[in-house]
């Protein structure tokens, strides 16, 4: 089992150890509101106001083509090989691999060990959500590192299975976030090596517990017997950014980093909940009994939330922020309302959980304490209703039952408790800078059926799912009233839903802005320039065959929210994910990630596969989009 278990993309882990429903409550809000005014009848829409006037229509290929393009080059077609292609004109390299050398005492990476074991003085592996940040005229980059491929970071190890603590101590070190000074030189993009901002955050790094489950018992270690301190941060999926310059990144898929050696140890009941088992994916246990849970019970309820770095002051602690829930969290769109709180919304990337919202008690104000907008304020979970219109749901002890640290802790219960709408993988949020909406993106669900969720939560077809067996994922987006991002109420539209016009002629077919030339699955990351165009990144299948035929590798596409037209921009190495994405200073390049690549990315024949950043760039030096 242990070489199979390694080799598992999270979402089969998860499927394997703790399966989800068939179908969920979100499907049936679409499937009404499509029988209400029928697949044309404005649930897929587009621009800004379509969803709030009611007039929204989808735009067939004709009258996308007739629209005046506000994209900035020719779009590509699709690959199936394995390097990265960009459009005519540009230009793409290599920022930063797996392995490189943040410091000049670290070694060069050796492809016969995977690197050795001082890992946290390296470039971590499997890149994923980033941000960018000027302080003074530096630019440095945090950028997650979401979790190991130990067949390929330990190639001695036949099965990719740690034997030993140190090897241990090595995947936890490759994983977490890397905060790196780049910088423009006549031969391009690199890191600045020794630089005081660079540091390496990952599972054995000390952080602060703040919020309203700091100090709770059930956070409480033989280590840590305040319940305030916790080692790590771990499987850091999406990011975000707070208006005070710091960096928000997320605890995803921790339930599979804890184990038991102890076959009888009874598992307490929330841990069904988080799908934590007594196997875990890594055998960390066997060598780490702080992720032993028949010795360190309470070691699990220490993960799964959201953790603040500010990197700018590379001898600051991270800090997990309670009040911002606990579940698998894909990243925080921080957006500021009109009376100054800060909002946050945030997705649980597990079928049938929940989109969420944050709303701060407090105001923001440039230069003031920002410490307790994160700390004290409300969490909501999303209601979707067919009539395309959808309510916050406040997570409150009168509203759920639960008191205010067991809503922090047990998040997913309480938005069960007060009946969230259940969707299909929630996974980054993208807030428009440009106008007052926001978009998640919905990757897939490919079993729909008629089980409930591990909450018991009815996840039956409804509104915002409108296909039964969703291969291939689609984008909602949502407008609050009155442009107010702290209002609870809001209308709701689907801006994309991906598919195959090749092979299916039906809603499989996808929504009337997919066809041959763009067609695209599992829309995963998202992100806007300062244009308010959409980047959207796919993390699905990659076979190019069947359901899937004519798709080729991963992609990153551009979206026009006021169109609705959307344009391929780059593909990715057969095998990887694109995910991950911020821009230089000036606009003038774009930095993406590339997750785990098929070799021999991007070292050439016979070396280890390596995730990576690139750099895109226009041959004219002009503006990226």
């Amino acid at each position: 089992m242990a070489d199979k278990r390694v080799d598992l993309s999270w979402d089969e882990w998860d499927e394997l150890n703790d399966p989800r429903p068939d179908q969920n409550e979100f499907d049936q809000v679409v499937e009404d509101a499509l029988s209400r005014r029928g697949f044309l009848g404005g649930l897929v829409a587009f621009g800004s106001g379509a969803a709030v006037m009611g007039t929204g229509a989808l735009l067939s290929s004709t009258a996308e083509a007739a629209t005046s393009s506000r994209f900035a080059f020719k779009p590509i077609e699709i690959a199936t090989d394995a390097t990265v292609h960009v459009p005519e004109g540009y230009t793409w390299d290599i920022l930063a691999r797996w392995g490189d050398p943040l410091f000049s005492d670290a070694p060069e990476f050796n492809h016969e060990t995977g690197g050795d074991i001082a890992s946290d003085r390296i470039f971590g592996e499997n890149t994923d959500g980033m941000e960018l940040y000027e302080v003074g005229d530096r630019q440095l980059i945090a950028v997650n590192h979401e979790y190991v491929n130990p067949k390929i970071n330990l190639p001695k190890n036949e099965d990719g299975v740690p034997t030993s603590a140190e090897e241990v101590r090595k995947l936890q070190n490759l994983q977490g976030v890397s905060v790196i000074e780049v910088e423009e030189a006549g031969d391009g993009w690199k890191i600045v090596q020794d630089s005081p901002y660079n540091r390496r955050i990952h599972q054995n790094t000390p952080m602060r517990i703040a919020g309203p489950a700091a100090g709770h018992d059930l956070l409480k270690t033989e280590a840590d017997p305040a319940g305030i301190e916790v080692l790590g941060t771990m499987n850091n999926c999406g990011s975000g950014k707070t208006p005070w310059g710091t960096y928000l990144t997320c605890e995803e898929n921790f339930n599979g980093y804890f184990g038991s050696t102890d076959e009888t140890a009874e598992l307490p009941a929330a841990f069904s909940r988080y799908g934590i088992k007594a196997e875990s994916r890594y055998s960390y246990e066997k060598f780490d009994p702080r992720y032993d849970h028949a010795k360190t019970p309470n070691e699990p309820n220490r993960f799964g939330y959201i953790v603040e770095i500010d990197p700018a002051d590379p001898e600051s602690k991270p800090v997990k922020r309670t009040a911002l829930g606990r579940f698998k969290h894909e990243n925080a769109a921080v957006v500021i309302a009109k009376d100054g709180r800060i909002v946050v919304y945030l997705g649980d990337d597990e079928r049938g959980e929940f989109l969420y919202r944050y709303v701060s008690n407090g105001v923001y104000q440039p230069g003031g304490d920002t410490e307790h907008l994160l700390n004290e304020g409300t969490l909501y979970v999303a209601k979707f209703h067919g009539d395309s219109k959808g309510r916050w749901l406040p997570l409150t002890p009168e509203t759920t039952g639960m008191d205010a640290v067991e809503i922090c802790i047990h998040t997913r219960m309480a938005a069960s408790a007060v009946g969230g709408t259940t969707m299909d993988r929630p996974e980054w949020v993208a807030t428009n800078p440009i106008a007052v909406e926001a978009y998640c993106a919905l990757t897939n669900n490919r079993n729909r059926g008629v089980k409930p969720n591990a909450g018991g939560d009815d996840t039956s077809v409804n509104a915002v799912n409108p296909r039964e067996a969703n291969n291939y994922g689609q984008i909602v987006r949502w407008t609050p009233v009155e442009e107010n991002h702290a209002a609870d109420t809001f209308d709701w539209d689907l801006y994309v839903m991906a598919g195959n016009p090749n092979v299916h002629g039906d809603e499989y077919a996808g929504s009337a802005n997919v066809h041959p030339g763009n067609m695209f699955n599992s829309p995963d990351g998202m992100a806007f320039d300062t244009a308010g165009l959409l980047w959207i990144q796919t993390d699905g299948n990659f076979k190019n065959e069947g359901d899937f035929e004519g798709q080729g590798n991963n992609q990153m596409l551009v979206g026009d929210p006021v169109t609705g037209e959307i344009v391929r921009f780059m593909t990715v190495p057969y095998g990887a994910e694109v995910t991950g994405i911020c821009w230089s200073s000036d606009r003038r390049s774009l930095f993406v990630g590339v997750q785990h690549p098929a070799a021999p990315f991007p070292d050439g024949d016979g070396k280890l596969a390596r995730s990576a950043v690139i750099v895109v760039k226009r041959e004219d030096g002009a503006l990226i989009g």
